[in-house]
Formats: C-alpha cells, sequence, structure tokens
C-alpha cells in the first residue's frame, strides 16, 4: 500500500490533464498512487488516460457519470489505498517535493488533519486583482494559529494544494454535495472536530487562472453561498446559543452578513462604522455607531465584515489597540 494517493478528478481536460499528471507521477516521493475519476468526459480525455496509465501503473482511471465534483470524490475516496490522500486538479502543476514535503509536515505535527502550501498563480496575464489579494493573504496563513485566527475569512487552503490524512476526512464523512463550495466546507468541518489546518511555508502548486474556473461559473462558488456557509458554521460552533451580536461594517457586505445571520437565528444589534454618513443611521434593523464608540459593543460577539482591500488589518489593529482580543471579543469574517 503506498503511502499517499492522489485524487484528481476531471472533466473534458485533455488539454492540460497530462502535464497534471507527470507532475504527480515524476514527484521526490516516489511511493504514491494516482487515483483520477474521470466524470464524464466528451473529449480525448478518456483515451488520454488510458495511454498515460498504461505507461506508469502507479495510475489508476475511474468512470464517472459526470456527478459533479464533490461526488467525484467521493467515488475515487473509494478506491483511493492510502492513509493519506493528496487532492490534485487536471489544470494545475505540482512542483516537483509538493509531497515529499507535505508529508513531512504532516508527520512532523500529529495535530494537523490536513496540510496546503503556498501556491503560485498562473498565467499572469489573466490573473486578477482580487485572485492575487486572496493568494497573498492564503500564502501568509503558515500556522494552525494563523488558519484557525482566519478561518471565517475564507477558505484558508487551496483545494489542489491539500494534503489530508484519511482518518480526518472519514471522521468527518468526506466530502459534500450541496448548495456551497465543497473544499470549504470541508475545512470549516474539519475545523469544526479539531483537526489542525495550516500551509507549509513554501510554494508546491503552480495554480492555473482561467475565465472557466468553477469559482466563476457555478453558482455554489458565489459570495451569497461563501457568507451562507460560514453563517451556518459560526451559529454552529463559536456562535452557538448567542442571539444578538455586533457588526463591524454596515456596506454591502456587512448588510449581506446582517441578512445571512439572521437566517441562523442571530440578531445584529450593532453596527460599528467608519463611514461617517452611515453614523447615526439605523440599518437592517440596528442602530450605526461610529468606530470611536466601539466600547458600547464590549460584551456581544463582534464580527468584522469589511470587504475593502486592506481593512480588515486596519480594524483588527484599530481593535487591539483598544483592548479587544482575537478571538475572545472580535472574529474576522470578511
Amino acid at each position: 500500500m503506498p503511502r499517499v494517493a492522489v485524487l484528481l478528478p476531471a472533466r473534458d481536460a485533455a488539454q492540460t490533464l497530462r502535464a497534471a499528471c507527470a507532475s504527480i507521477l515524476r514527484q521526490s516521493w516516489r511511493d504514491l498512487s494516482l487515483v483520477v475519476v474521470d466524470d464524464g468526459s466528451t473529449d480525448a480525455t478518456p483515451a488520454l488516460l488510458e495511454r498515460l496509465a498504461s505507461r506508469d501503473p502507479r495510475l489508476r482511471v475511474l468512470r464517472g457519470p459526470g456527478e459533479g465534483i464533490a461526488r467525484a470524490l467521493q467515488r475515487g475516496l473509494a478506491a483511493c489505498d492510502a492513509d493519506v490522500i493528496a487532492r490534485m486538479d487536471a489544470d494545475d502543476v505540482a512542483w516537483p517535493r509538493r509531497l515529499e514535503v507535505q508529508l513531512t509536515a504532516l508527520d512532523a505535527d500529529p495535530s494537523l488533519a490536513a496540510v496546503g502550501a503556498r501556491v503560485r498563480l498562473f498565467p499572469r496575464a489573466l490573473v486578477r486583482d482580487g485572485m492575487r489579494r486572496y493568494v497573498a493573504w492564503l500564502n501568509g496563513l503558515t500556522s494552525p494559529a494563523l488558519v484557525a485566527r482566519d478561518l471565517y475569512v475564507e477558505a484558508p487552503l487551496v483545494h489542489p494544494a491539500a494534503t489530508i490524512r484519511r482518518a480526518a476526512l472519514e471522521a468527518v464523512g468526506g466530502w459534500r454535495d450541496g448548495p456551497f463550495p465543497e473544499d470549504y466546507d470541508l475545512w470549516l468541518r474539519l475545523a469544526a472536530v479539531g483537526g489542525g489546518l495550516a500551509n507549509v511555508p513554501e510554494t508546491l502548486l503552480d495554480w492555473r487562472e482561467s475565465g472557466g474556473r468553477l469559482t466563476r461559473t457555478d453558482g455554489r462558488y458565489g459570495l451569497d453561498r461563501h457568507m451562507a456557509l460560514k453563517c451556518a458554521a459560526l451559529a454552529a460552533g463559536p456562535l452557538a446559543g448567542v442571539r444578538e451580536v455586533a457588526l463591524w461594517g454596515a456596506g454591502e457586505t456587512g448588510r449581506a452578513f446582517c441578512d445571512a445571520l439572521g437566517r441562523e437565528g442571530i440578531r445584529v444589534a450593532t453596527l460599528v462604522e467608519v463611514d461617517r454618513k452611515k453614523i447615526g443611521r439605523t440599518i437592517r434593523g440596528a442602530p450605526v455607531v461610529s468606530y470611536e464608540e466601539v466600547e458600547k459593543v464590549r460584551g456581544l460577539p463582534l464580527l468584522v465584515a469589511v470587504g475593502a482591500p486592506g481593512a480588515r488589518d486596519l480594524i483588527r489593529a484599530e481593535l487591539v489597540k483598544r483592548g479587544f482580543e482575537e478571538p475572545r471579543d472580535f472574529r474576522c469574517v470578511a
């Protein structure tokens, strides 16, 4: 039985799949299997996989009916023959020491359920500013403490760069298919049962940017779905039993959080704002107070939900200066 099984779902990926598979089969860590789930491809993917499998017995091909990524991953997981499962996508390229470095990290810290890695976006001409900011943030989350701090901001590990203990994965039921991003859902569930998450401080994956990325074309990856997933996880976890919170941010992001929290039975009692035009108003039934009066909300859980670039770090510094402790007194959720 190999130490690690790499799980790669693919659909109509003939143009990029060869390079993705080669980057795994040429890893410095040789004791591996590569399980590719062909999820209903209609292009040359099946023929390509047949040729690749004939050349390397470590590659196993499964056929799926086109059931979507979460179900394809569950299908592949059942066929994986290792205690560690590494994810990979059909259009990305793993760096040669990826598995070696990640297995070393898991061996060094038994509390880790999964490790990701720093990633590099390509091709540069297609990378948008939002993705650059996301990757810059994610690449900084190189310890379990940093991931735990920012868990409710955004998905803290890049799915195709992640390596996961099979026992931890199976303990939470693996991947779920639903109206939400399957990767972020998994990280939240692993963290909820005490599984540590971190990114190793090395770049180990070239992560392809494209207009056809599921995160751009599938509604399950939209901002509203991320927000609903976060609020459900908050209500079941750190806010369990809480009926009222304060929220820093009365803009578009903050208002959307008010609505999403309300659907979980949590009322926003007070909104904190920097924008003088909003201070003194009532938004979503909550009075808006100045950030200079943030002491008024002490005693309520305070969520920071401001989407403007750079705002999170400024607000975090302001709250710490005023004696608020993270996560005891506040959490960043955007």
